[in-house]
């Protein structure tokens, strides 16, 4: 399947045929095809980069990034989201002209699940794609070639959801959806956690002893490193854009040299020996995944809910024990703090006559706590947090994934 990429044709008005009718019909280079309409031109990165971080300025309320001149939400001391367009219904489609408004966009929202067209980076096989079929069992999966593809599909209505990792437990964070999440206008909705189970791929007839290079997602070779070590295998480590795209190129052109790092699925589907079966570094290896939307959904107390925030401050890290006390008082669990450089304003300089001049890095700091907005602790601390910081966002107030802890043997389902 060919993912969306910035590159795509416009959307047509016609429906596009299902997945299994479109591969029995015609075949996988016309599925490609028709999964290349899927997508529209997207918005250059240099104007989605033209959203700013809000300047600070005296009396100025940056939750959510919008002015305190906004209305507020009755004893929530936040400031609504401000909607992009005056018709809620069609939030986003100057920017897509050519796409004709049809029933779908003026009905309510697909149920859970059943008929949601969900964006996910990578190609089939993916553990995205499974991350997306964990979310939303029985969507449509849309693959893109970019996470940034993704977030403009849900943003240009070509997509209802984008399922995005953002940490993993070996590999750690993934920087580079940490920082798409402040630069779009989308809200966390959930989170899944999907346990991965790496494979070391190979065409057949490939022995290990040949191999000189092992291709895979950054995260995937950084997850099974200390596994290819034990191996003996003296190859070179190559990082490709996903684990399942990896498995995809050595079966498409063809390398009995290079074996890749993915899913027993991808194996499977591109028709791949599994040489080594189970080489991520830990058994409880997992990947956090986020659910986005382009609304937000309504806050509850009838379960565990997760907030996500991001906040910054003009005079750096020197507030960053006084907005976790906030949340320390009120005995709500930080699950999550990470660190990213501050873009709009990379280094702060300081000048003094007698030691000279100091430079400092500026950062932007991620929250994730238990708590939900509709809760009142939660919106007294973010009150609090407003008073120390000159930048406060709330990326989402979601349910938590209380699924059991059962790592599998594979992802191949």
């Amino acid at each position: 399947m060919k993912a969306l990429s910035s590159s795509s044709p416009i959307l047509g008005a016609s429906q596009p045929a299902t997945a299994t009718a479109l591969i029995a019909r015609s075949g996988r280079s016309e599925w490609q095809s028709s999964c290349a309409i899927l997508t529209s031109k997207v918005i250059s990165q240099e104007e989605s980069e033209s959203l700013p971080v809000p300047p600070v300025s005296g009396g100025v309320d940056h939750l959510n990034g919008h002015n305190s001149a906004a209305a507020r939400v009755p004893g929530m001391n936040l400031v609504p989201i401000e909607k992009s367009d005056s018709n809620p219904l069609v939030p986003q489609h100057r920017h897509n002209p050519l796409k004709p408004l049809s029933m779908t966009d003026l009905s309510p929202a697909p149920m859970h699940g059943s008929n949601l067209r969900v964006a996910y980076q990578g190609v089939p096989g993916a553990y995205s794609e499974a991350a997306a079929g964990k979310a939303y069992p029985n969507c449509q999966a849309i693959p893109c070639d970019q996470f940034e593809v993704a977030f403009q599909a849900v943003e240009l209505w070509i997509a209802d959801r984008a399922v995005l990792p953002v940490e993993n437990s070996l590999g750690g964070s993934i920087h580079r959806n940490y920082d798409l999440l402040l630069r779009h206008r989308l809200h966390i909705v959930g989170e899944v956690q999907l346990p991965v189970h790496h494979c070391l791929l190979a065409l057949p007839g490939v022995r290990k002893e040949f191999l000189t290079r092992v291709i895979s997602h950054p995260q995937g070779l950084a997850q099974c490193e200390h596994t290819l070590t034990k191996l003996g295998l003296n190859v070179a480590r190559e990082a490709v854009d996903d684990t399942a795209g990896a498995a995809e190129f050595i079966a498409s052109n063809n390398l009995r040299d290079t074996a890749a790092i993915a899913s027993a699925r991808a194996a499977e589907i591109y028709g791949l020996e599994i040489l080594e079966d189970g080489i991520q570094d830990d058994v409880s290896n997992v990947t956090r995944f986020v659910m986005l939307a382009r609304e937000p959904i309504i806050p509850r107390t009838d379960r565990p809910f997760k907030t996500s925030i991001v906040f910054a401050h003009e005079k750096g890290t020197s507030v960053l024990f006084k907005v976790l006390s906030a949340f320390a008082f009120r005995d709500i669990s930080l699950t999550k703090i990470e660190s990213r450089p501050n873009h709009n304003r990379p280094i702060r300089v300081v000048d003094d006559a007698n030691v000279g001049t100091a430079k400092h890095f500026e950062y932007m700091f991620y929250v994730d706590f238990e708590a939900s907005m509709a809760e009142a602790r939660a919106q007294n601390a973010l009150a609090e947090v407003q008073e120390f910081t000159s930048f406060l966002r709330v990326l989402g107030s979601y349910p938590m994934d209380m699924t059991p802890w059962s790592p599998t043997s594979s992802t191949s389902s």
